[in-house]
C-alpha cells in the first residue's frame, strides 16, 4: 500500500505542478478567460487516464490463464521502462518545467482556439497514461497469490488515490504559496525508492512470462526462505507490497532484479552527484550592435 502511495503522491505531484504552473502563468499575466480551456484539458487527460486504466484492469479476464500472464507480464516490462524514463527526465527537468510550461503556453494562446486544452491534456495526459500504467502492473504484483492467499486489491488501489489526493492537496498549498519544497531533493529521493519498485516490478514480469511459458526456468530456483519468512506474516505482506518480494523466488526473477536495480541505481545516482556539483551556466552576453 505504501509503495502505491508513493507512486500516486509522485506522479500526482508532477501533474499538480503542471496544472498549478499554467493555472498560475495564465493568472499572472491576465489571461483567467483562457482558464477554461485547462480545465478542459484537464478533465479529458483524467478521463483517458482512468479509461486506459480500466482497459487493463476488465481487458484480460475473459482471455486463457497463459494469454493473461503474457499480457500482464509484457506490460509490465512496459511500465518499468515508461518509469525508468520518467524518473530520469523529471531528475533533469525539476528546475526548468516552470520556464517550459510558460513557452509553451505563450505559443498555445496564440494559437487555435484548442491548443491550450491540447498543452494540458498532453503534460496532464502523459502523467496519467504512465501512472494508470504502472499502478496496474504494481498492483498485479502486489496481489499475486502467495500461500493460498490473495492480498484484496482496494489495498493498492487505496494508497494511490490517498497519495493522489495527498499531491492535489500540495499542489493546490504550493499554488497559494503557503508552502515550499525542494522538488530536486524530493524526486531524487523518491526516485531511488521507485527504481526499487520497478525492480520488482519487473521481477514479477518475468515470472509472469514464465508462467505463461514465453520464457523457460518457472522451476529453477535461486533461493527459497518461505521456512525463514511466513508468506502471510505482516513483514511478508510489507515487503510484498513495498518491493514485490517473494519467498520463493526463480533464478530469472532473481537476474533481472539485480540487472536492473544495480546500473539503474549507479547511473541515477551519478546523475543527482553531477547535477549537485555543477556550477551554475553564466548567461552570455547580448552582443551589442555598432
Amino acid at each position: 500500500m505504501f509503495a502505491n502511495y508513493l507512486i500516486g503522491l509522485r506522479e500526482g505531484l508532477e501533474a499538480a505542478l503542471v496544472v498549478s504552473i499554467l493555472v498560475a502563468y495564465l493568472v499572472k499575466t491576465d489571461r483567467r478567460h483562457l482558464l477554461s480551456r485547462i480545465w478542459l484539458g484537464v478533465a479529458v487527460a483524467v478521463g483517458v487516464s482512468l479509461a486506459f486504466g480500466a482497459v487493463l484492469t476488465y481487458g484480460p479476464r475473459s482471455l486463457t490463464f497463459e494469454a493473461q500472464e503474457m499480457i500482464g507480464g509484457g506490460l509490465s516490462i512496459v511500465a518499468v521502462g515508461f518509469v525508468t524514463w520518467m524518473i530520469f527526465w523529471m531528475a533533469r527537468a525539476a528546475r526548468s518545467l516552470s520556464g517550459e510550461l510558460r513557452g509553451q503556453i505563450d505559443k498555445a494562446a496564440d494559437g487555435s482556439r484548442w491548443s491550450l486544452a491540447l498543452v494540458a491534456v498532453a503534460a496532464v495526459g502523459r502523467e496519467g497514461l504512465e501512472t494508470a500504467l504502472f499502478l496496474w502492473a504494481a498492483t498485479q504484483a502486489g496481489t499475486r497469490e502467495a500461500a493460498g492467499s490473495v492480498t484484496p486489491t482496494w489495498e493498492p488501489l487505496l494508497g494511490a488515490f490517498l497519495g493522489i489526493l495527498t499531491a492535489v492537496v500540495v499542489g493546490y498549498l504550493l499554488y497559494r504559496g503557503a508552502i515550499s519544497i525542494n522538488l530536486s531533493r524530493f524526486f531524487t529521493w523518491t526516485g531511488a525508492f521507485l527504481i526499487l519498485v520497478a525492480a520488482g516490478v519487473l521481477s514479477y514480469g518475468m515470472h509472469d512470462l514464465q508462467e505463461a511459458g514465453v520464457l523457460p526456468g518457472l522451476n529453477s530456483i535461486a533461493f527459497d526462505v518461505s521456512g525463514v519468512i511466513d508468506p502471510s506474516s505482516w513483514y511478508a505482506t510489507l515487503l510484498k507490497g513495498v518491493f514485490n518480494f517473494s519467498p520463493v523466488t526463480t533464478s530469472l526473477e532473481a537476474a533481472a532484479w539485480l540487472l536492473y536495480a544495480v546500473p539503474v541505481m549507479a547511473l541515477f545516482v551519478l546523475g543527482v552527484r553531477r547535477r549537485a556539483t555543477q556550477p551554475a551556466t553564466p548567461k552570455t552576453p547580448t552582443p551589442v550592435s555598432h
